[in-house]
């Protein structure tokens, strides 16, 4: 798909992978608009690439519904749905002096990563479903899981049930949009640079990087989003979890 005068939407835009998608997805000629609940943030990110910003929390359906509602507004139904929008949370099933992980931490993780992601793609969808097909296809929508689906590490129980959730509804939610030739794809990144490890002490963060196999560096939001482009131009990528983490494989710790 050709992203020409094309309505994309980024979820979690304002910064990070979401940030650069964004961008990336605007010099390309897209209409971009971003949601988050970072207004600061959206805004000047918005303003600078020629887009539109709306505050918008992922698990509320009526303020994905009144997003959505904004960005036809503006610039008519979005046929590229980019889901980046998530949280970090960290515990151990049974932490210090035997405390039980907290279920309302484990809770807050899942509706915000997994079931939030859920309502925009089921919503996102609904109203692509109505415009004719561009070229074989009506649209795409990419979502971001991790690594940690796969190897998580002591510590990302939450974190791991919500992306290990996005990988396993990938295929499922594809056949469900087959019919209307909406296709469904999602990336799982190893470590990649944002705002969260940027608070991290310089040497944590080239440690961390050193793991990295080849090439032994963070990954940079940048090469996020190229990998979103190239998803939406090849039509024949659909149902996929696509790992973009450098041939890392990650310990327990």
């Amino acid at each position: 798909m050709k992203l020409e005068n094309v309505g994309v939407v980024v979820t979690g835009g304002a910064s990070g992978l979401g940030g650069a998608t964004a961008e990336t997805l605007a010099k390309q000629g897209a209409k971009v608009t971003i949601f988050d609940l970072n207004e600061e943030l959206g805004r000047a990110l918005a303003t600078r690439i020629g887009g539109h910003f709306v505050r918008v929390d992922v698990t509320d359906e009526k303020s994905v519904a009144d997003g959505l509602a904004s960005v036809e507004s503006t610039s008519g139904i979005a046929r590229v749905l980019v889901n980046c929008a998530g949280i970090v949370s960290g515990g151990k099933t049974v932490g210090r002096d035997a405390q039980p992980h907290s279920l309302s931490q484990f809770r807050q993780v899942i509706n915000v990563n997994l079931v939030g992601m859920f309502n925009v793609i089921s919503q996102f969808a609904s109203r692509l479903s109505s415009l004719p097909l561009f070229d074989e296809e009506r649209g795409v929508i990419i979502n971001t899981a991790s690594i940690a689906a796969f190897e998580g590490q002591v510590g990302q129980a939450a974190y791991s049930a919500s992306k290990g959730g996005i990988v396993a509804m990938t295929l499922p939610i594809a056949r469900d949009l087959a019919q209307f030739s909406i296709r469904v794809v999602t990336i799982a990144p190893g470590i990649f640079w944002t705002p969260m490890l940027e608070q991290l002490p310089k040497e944590v963060q080239d440690s961390l990087g050193e793991q990295v196999p080849f090439p032994k560096r963070l990954g940079k939001p940048e090469e996020y989003a190229l990998l979103t482009r190239s998803i939406i131009a090849n039509p024949m990528l659909n149902g996929e979890t696509i790992r973009l983490d450098g041939a890392i494989r990650m310990g327990p710790r």
